[in-house]
C-alpha cells in the first residue's frame, strides 16, 4: 500500500478502462475494429507509460537501495485489487448495455430507488442527467456503481487490520520517501475531497452536459465510486499502520 505502488496501479486501471470506453465509442461510431484498436491502443499505451514514468521517478527518490530490492511480484494485484477490477468490469458492461435503454424495473428498479434515497451523490447525478436531457438507463448505472463500491468497501474493511500489519512490516524494510505520516495525511485529505465530490455529489453539480455524456462522465460514474472506496480503504490502512498495534 505504498504511495508509489498505489499510484502505479491506479494509473494502469484508469488508462485501461479509459481505453476500453474509447474503443467502445469508436466501434459504436462505425470505426473498423483493427483501426480502432491501433489508434486507441497506441494512445493508451503512451499515456500509461507517461504516468508510470512519473511514478517510477517518485519511487527512485527513495534511493538505489530500494530499487535494488524491488520485485515485480510487488506489483501483482492482491485479492482486493482483483475484486476491484472485476467490479469495474461489471460496471463497464452495465454502461454498455443500459444507457441506450430505459431504466430497469422490478428488483433492479427498487435497488436504484434505494440508492437514490440513501446517497445524495446519486440524487445529484440524476438531477444533472435530467437537466442535460439524458435517458434514464444511466440512472441505474450510477446506482449499480455505488452498490458495488459499498460491497467492496465493506469487504475490504473487514481485512483492514491485517492489511495495516502488512504495510507496517513493509515499511520496516523500505520507508516511503514522503514518510508514513505524510502519506496517511495525503490519502486522508484526498479521500475527504472524494467524499465531498462524489458521495455528496458536488462534482456532478459542477460538470457541464458535454462532460456528463462523454468519456469523462462515463469514467467518473463508472470508476469514481469504486475508486473512492479503494481510496478510503487505503487511507484507513495507512492510518492504522502508524500505530504499534497494527
Amino acid at each position: 500500500m505504498g504511495l508509489a505502488r498505489l499510484l502505479a496501479k491506479a494509473w494502469v486501471v484508469f488508462c485501461a478502462f479509459a481505453g476500453a470506453y474509447a474503443l467502445a465509442d469508436a466501434l459504436g461510431a462505425g470505426t473498423a475494429l483493427p483501426e480502432a484498436l491501433f489508434r486507441i491502443g497506441i494512445t493508451t499505451l503512451l499515456f500509461a507509460a507517461m504516468g508510470l514514468l512519473f511514478v517510477g521517478g517518485y519511487a527512485a527518490s527513495a534511493g538505489l537501495s530500494r530499487l535494488a530490492h524491488f520485485k515485480p511480484s510487488r506489483l501483482m494485484p492482491g485479492f482486493d485489487e482483483i475484486v476491484y477490477v472485476g467490479f469495474a468490469a461489471l460496471i463497464f458492461a452495465a454502461q454498455l448495455y443500459f444507457p441506450p435503454r430505459a431504466g430497469p424495473g422490478g428488483v433492479l428498479g427498487a435497488l436504484e430507488a434505494a440508492i437514490r434515497f440513501v446517497l445524495p451523490g446519486q440524487r445529484a447525478y440524476e438531477t444533472q442527467l435530467l437537466s442535460c436531457g439524458l435517458d434514464g438507463g444511466r440512472f441505474f448505472v450510477g446506482a449499480f456503481s455505488w452498490v458495488l463500491a459499498l460491497i467492496y468497501l465493506g469487504s475490504a474493511l473487514s481485512r483492514v487490520r491485517l492489511a495495516a500489519g502488512i504495510v507496517r512490516l513493509e515499511r520496516k524494510q523500505h520507508a516511503d520517501p514522503l514518510g508514513s505520516t505524510l502519506v496517511a495525511f495525503i490519502l486522508g485529505v484526498v479521500a475527504v475531497f472524494g467524499i465531498q465530490f462524489l458521495f455528496i455529489g458536488t462534482a456532478f453539480e459542477l460538470l457541464p452536459c458535454e462532460v456528463m455524456q462523454g468519456l469523462p462522465g462515463a469514467l467518473l460514474i463508472g470508476l469514481g465510486p469504486l475508486s473512492l472506496a479503494y481510496l478510503i480503504v487505503a487511507a484507513i490502512t495507512n492510518l492504522l499502520a502508524l500505530g504499534p498495534e497494527a
